[in-house]
């Protein structure tokens, strides 16, 4: 089993270059886990203090379960993955996600660099680097579209979570990567290299040597 990690800035493009991959390599041979869905259990706690939360702080997810099912994957048994609600901030009690094990794994997620225990588990480490403008532009249209956030609450988390996050802990972890894709999706070379990779470790040739 092959599991790579895909790491970059909130609307730095993870998801579109993962997918990109996958695309190229068929739905059928990858299984895809965003770091997302692990955002700890604040259930117990009201609404507003959910909503005060930092979320985008390297502890605000819970990696030890994201570690127990990477770890049942590479063992060949399945996992079941929260299901994490953005609107209500908290997992719902009801739906999981079926994780299958396959012979490539894509985990996508602000800080899957962050973490030693995480990184450890990586076979391949890939940061998305985009420019700050594009990435603050997508993350609105984001949050106004998919998660019902307004203008005024996207800007003050902005300013007090998510720029000093971004400079305290996901760009300091870029120097973990093995692979920079500069401006994420619109990378295709990069995307390209990756999905060179990864179909050699599929047909069992010297990928490490690419």
């Amino acid at each position: 089993m092959l599991i790579i990690g895909i790491a970059g800035g909130t609307g730095s493009g993870k998801t579109t270059v993962a997918r990109s991959v996958i695309d190229r390599l068929g739905s059928g041979k990858v299984t895809f886990i965003s770091q997302d869905n692990y955002y700890k259990d604040h259930s117990h706690l009201s609404l507003a203090e959910r909503e005060a939360i930092n979320y985008d702080h390297p502890f605000a997810f819970d990696n030890e379960l994201l570690i127990k099912h990477l770890k049942l994957l590479r063992a060949g048994k399945p996992a079941h993955a929260p299901v994490y609600d953005f609107t209500v901030h908290t997992r719902s009690m009801e739906d999981t996600v079926e994780l299958l094990p396959n012979n490539i794994v894509i985990i996508e997620g602000l800080h899957v660099l962050y973490d030693e225990n995480l990184r450890g588990l990586l076979d391949i480490k890939v940061f998305v680097d985009t420019d700050p403008d594009v990435r603050i532009l997508r993350r609105v249209l984001r949050d106004i579209e998919e998660r019902g956030r307004t203008i005024q609450s996207i800007h003050q988390q902005y300013l007090t979570t998510v720029k000093p996050m971004h400079e305290a802990f996901i760009e300091p972890s870029k120097k973990y990567a093995d692979l920079i894709i500069p401006e994420g999706g619109q990378n295709e070379v990069g995307i390209q290299l990756l999905s060179v990779l990864t179909e050699k470790y599929l047909t069992g040739a010297d990928w490490t040597g690419a």
